[in-house]
């Protein structure tokens, strides 16, 4: 089941929204146009904007129409928020693979995230500056904005209120927001990208347990989702920088394995023979000189017993395994392969197979490189 849907292309970036927020969006309407929540936000939009929304008037039409209008237009500022660091990336020359909206913002799928201080700084804040823009346009329109109009006044100063809220909010130094990003720029001025990275998900780790505890003593199942999804994406950043850091330089053919493919007319047993000896748990076959799939250890011990000496690995090798281009770096790699879910892939060069790589062999690489650093 797909959980992304595309609605639309800006600068050729697809905008798309998750399942999570269609279901969310029903509920954010019905939250914004009942009538507690109602007269909360009119009395916000009265304080802080040059509106005056009558609320009995308000209330009188159709709530559903201005929960859906309201929420609908909040998602809007959402999505320009993002095209605000699209817009940034893209001046950089970086591309923006999308933009998904889901149940707790929006998300800019950038080709890349830049290492270098001041641009991760500068596409970092885009977001936010373009908030407050977007916020100060709102604050100005509602000046034009006939009073009796209050469908459209409540929405305008409604948008205006949420656009500054959704900057000022954004900036907190929690990483992976925005506010972590400029933090984990400014570090790297004067630190390693590694070390600004960690320092900045330590931070960022620190506000998720806020939030939860926030989240509990409010009963707010949104806060707490906040919490989780803010520790799992500082964590999960600090942990994707450190390893590309280890693997810097490196392609995935620099880490295809040693060992030499077993020939098709191997029999298991002499295959089982061969893996003990070389400690591995997987090892390309080959057919004329030429790899034609992977066998594993898993997959011979599948062969009756009896069968060791007169079955081949030619006839069990598997050939449903990703393949990874050669030229690829070992993290991209890395990440191909851990996200396939198996445990070895072929690498290929011009479309022919040269080799095999498996979670084992970057484990081994990982190490290695530690080691060498810790020097």
């Amino acid at each position: 089941m797909k959980s992304n849907y595309t609605l639309f292309r800006i600068w050729g970036i697809p905008i798309r929204v998750n399942i999570s927020l269609l279901v969310f969006l029903p509920i954010l309407a019905w939250l914004i146009g009942s009538g507690t929540q109602l007269g909360v936000y009119t009395d916000l939009i009265n304080a802080v904007t040059p509106a005056s929304v009558d609320e009995v008037a308000l209330a009188e039409q159709d709530r559903w129409v201005v929960g859906v209008s309201a929420s609908v237009g909040l998602f809007a500022s959402v999505a320009v928020h993002e095209l605000g660091h699209s817009w940034m990336a893209m001046r950089y020359g970086i591309g923006v693979e999308s933009i998904t909206l889901w149940i707790l913002g929006g998300l800019a799928s950038l080709a890349e995230m830049p290492k270098e201080w001041n641009r991760e700084f500068w596409i970092a804040i885009a977001g936010p500056v373009t908030s407050v823009l977007l916020g100060a346009v709102s604050f100005a329109a509602l000046y034009a904005i006939p009073s009796d109009l209050t469908l459209v006044v409540f929405v305008v100063g409604f948008l205006a209120v949420m656009n500054i809220f959704l900057a000022v909010f954004n900036m907190l130094p929690a990483f992976p927001m925005d506010g972590g990003r400029i933090l984990r720029a400014l570090l790297a001025r004067r630190r390693s990208y590694v070390s600004a990275t960690q320092t900045a998900a330590r931070i960022g780790t620190l506000f998720a347990f806020l939030f939860a505890i926030l989240g509990v003593l409010a009963l707010s199942p949104i806060m707490l989702l906040l919490a989780l999804f803010i520790y799992a994406a500082a964590t999960g950043e600090s942990r994707a920088v450190v390893l590309g850091e280890l693997l810097e330089g490196l392609s995935v053919a620099d880490i295809i394995e040693r060992e030499e493919p077993l020939p098709a007319g191997t029999s298991v047993e002499d295959a089982l023979a061969r893996l003990l000896g070389a400690r591995r748990s997987d090892i390309a076959v080959a057919e004329n000189g030429q790899i034609v799939g992977i066998v594993t250890a898993e997959r011979l011990r599948e062969v009756d017993p009896n069968a060791y000496g007169t079955t081949t690995v030619g006839e069990i090798a598997t050939t449903d395994v990703p393949r990874i281009d050669a030229e690829t770096s070992a993290f991209d790699g890395m990440y191909e392969l851990l996200s396939s879910r198996q445990n070895v892939a072929l690498i290929e060069r011009d479309g022919e197979p040269i080799g095999a790589v498996s979670r084992a062999d970057f484990a081994s690489v990982l190490d290695i490189r530690r080691e060498m650093l810790s020097l």
